[in-house]
């Protein structure tokens, strides 16, 4: 008996060993893990000022700062997010937001801003440099921008909203525990209590994605009480302006007139006495001349008072085809904008036109958002004194986006697509200089950022003679005339392609062979027809002159149908 009893007491120690390790086991395997993920690892915050930014339910890469208890966003986060029209004028310090009718502006680091010729003055900085970076206040961001936001700390991060939409909410029922993913073995990111409402991202069959104070992470369903459905508040403090736009009763008929000196001027009579539907005429009279923002004119008010007696609005150009002229130092100074605005203005007015036609070309991508603004600057005088503005664009085919169509189509009157040069002289290989397919995408595309109202699609009333000879290849532009002249010289007829929807021939002759896609009534009947299907404002042609006469019925019967 007594050798019994300790074997029997060992067999109860392993009993109650192993017992002990099982329960060690399965507490490990059900218990909740009290780790706690570190949140500045989390949000991605490097230090004290950088704070995280919550938009809707998404973390964005972007950071703001807070500094001295302003918080700040930087400008890549404004116009990305909220709004794209600020404006910085890094050469001259300028911070500026273009209205309708104004342009406020801020001296960078000051707490003071101008809108209608007063000057108003916060408790913090508007902006300020940070890193070789500009940083705009939050709250002025807001003075001009529609949504909310509430500031977190510990680490530093906010939830902001921009959109009102439905969302999910849920009150927690018991004291538990926001983790960064679905399980109890996973980190707690943040304690919630009992009472506390969360909104409620996803719901699956044990846990749900939640957020709460800006912590986006995971509560078990049997937490989540009183689930419900709400839709944000939306914010109103900002009653967004109203562009409003000169419109022309009827379809646009614009000519553009190269007019190479004053002496051409003379000949609007003779070159618009066969455009029956002509009702816009656009002289090339100005072109800038410097980077300061001066400007040639070869204008004439004579032509003027004489397009008006023949029913013609006119929007003069101005381009930039001066190869001295630095379009990215004007663009990108507000004192230069101003003083090419002011005189293009000055000049407007004391010559009687209806119109101002920008037709600034080749500009680069670093130009682009100073182009922009220069056309939102512009439209404020325009708007003010009646003048229609209109902006030629490249058809929308590779990165040409830094123009900012769709930021014209709101400032501007109309957005004119200069839907020709699709095979130019510079172009490696021959081919149509408008195929119908170019035509069709050149409007499509635009109008995806353009209303059709406020589109003019430009057509070419010239066509391409290309030769290749010897694996060299070279062209010339001529008029619908001289293509026609130079087939039949040839014994040669052109046929009708119905891939470009243009007559189309080619021959070889001495070794050259000869190819052309004619510009004729065809051709064009066949563009008006996509440009009525797509509704669009009206058509421009380039250049008055090359075309023949009977073309204009065909242009005649497409604004009058």
């Amino acid at each position: 008996m007594k050798k019994i009893i300790p074997v029997f007491i060992a067999i109860v120690l392993i009993f109650v060993i192993v017992a002990a390790g099982l329960g060690a086991k399965l507490y490990e395997k059900y218990s909740y893990s009290k780790e706690r993920a570190d949140l500045d690892t989390y949000f991605d915050v490097q230090n004290d000022t950088e704070t995280a930014i919550v938009l809707q339910d998404e973390l964005l890469a972007d950071k703001a700062l807070l500094l001295d208890g302003t918080c700040y966003f930087a400008m890549d986060t404004v116009q990305k997010y909220f709004n794209a029209r600020f404006y910085e004028d890094a050469g001259e310090g300028l911070l500026l937001y273009t209205t309708p009718d104004d342009i406020i502006r801020t001296q960078i680091g000051s707490a003071q801003f101008t809108q209608r010729g007063e000057e108003h003055t916060e408790d913090y900085a508007l902006s300020r440099y940070e890193n070789d970076a500009l940083y705009i206040a939050v709250d002025y961001v807001k003075k001009f921008t529609n949504f909310s936001y509430e500031l977190y700390t510990d680490p530093n991060r906010m939830q902001v909203y921009n959109q009102w939409e439905e969302q999910t909410l849920a009150d927690i029922g018991r004291d538990t525990q926001i983790r960064y993913q679905g399980g109890i073995k996973s980190d707690i990111l943040k304690d919630v209590e009992k009472g506390e409402q969360v909104v409620v991202l996803e719901e699956m069959d044990t846990w749900s994605k939640v957020k709460s104070e800006a912590v986006i992470g995971y509560v078990e369903n049997k937490r989540l009480e009183n689930i419900h459905e709400e839709v944000i508040e939306a914010v109103t403090d900002y009653e967004e302006p109203v562009y409003t736009s000169i419109a022309k009763e009827g379809k646009v008929c614009m000519a553009w007139h190269q007019v190479m000196n004053q002496t051409a001027n003379s000949k609007l009579a003779s070159v618009a006495a066969n455009a029956p539907g002509l009702n816009v005429i656009s002289p090339t009279w100005f072109s800038l001349s410097d980077s300061e923002g001066n400007f040639t004119s070869i204008a004439s008010a004579e032509y003027v008072t004489q397009a008006h007696d023949m029913g013609l609005e006119v929007w003069g150009l101005i381009d930039n085809f001066n190869e001295t002229v630095d379009s990215y130092a004007l663009l990108s100074s507000t004192t230069r904008r101003a003083h090419l605005i002011d005189d293009l203005i000055g000049t407007a007015l004391s010559l009687g036109l209806d119109g101002i036609n920008i037709d600034f070309e080749r500009l680069n991508e670093q130009t682009g958002e100073h182009f922009v603004e220069f056309i939102r600057e512009l439209s404020i005088p325009c708007r003010a004194n009646g003048i229609v503005l209109s902006v030629d664009n490249y058809v929308p085919i590779g990165d040409s986006s830094y123009y900012g169509r769709k930021e014209q189509g709101i400032v501007a009157d109309y957005v004119v697509i200069m839907g020709y040069d699709e095979h130019w002289s510079g172009s490696e290989e021959p081919g149509s200089v408008a195929s119908i397919d170019f035509v069709d995408d050149g409007i499509s595309l635009t109008l995806e950022e353009v209303p059709p109202e406020k589109v003019i699609n430009g057509m070419p009333f010239y066509t391409r003679i290309w030769r290749t000879e010897g694996g060299n290849l070279s062209s010339d532009a001529v008029s619908m005339d001289a293509a026609e002249a130079f087939l039949a010289d040839h014994g040669v007829s052109a046929q009708w392609d119905d891939e470009t929807c243009q007559n189309y021939a080619e021959f070889e002759e001495d070794g050259i062979l000869y190819q052309v896609w004619l510009e004729d009534e065809q051709s064009i009947e066949v563009k008006l027809n996509v440009m009525e299907n797509y509704g669009i404002a009206g058509a421009a042609v380039w250049k008055l002159g090359l075309e023949r006469p009977s073309v204009w019925n065909v242009i005649d019967k497409y604004l009058y149908q």
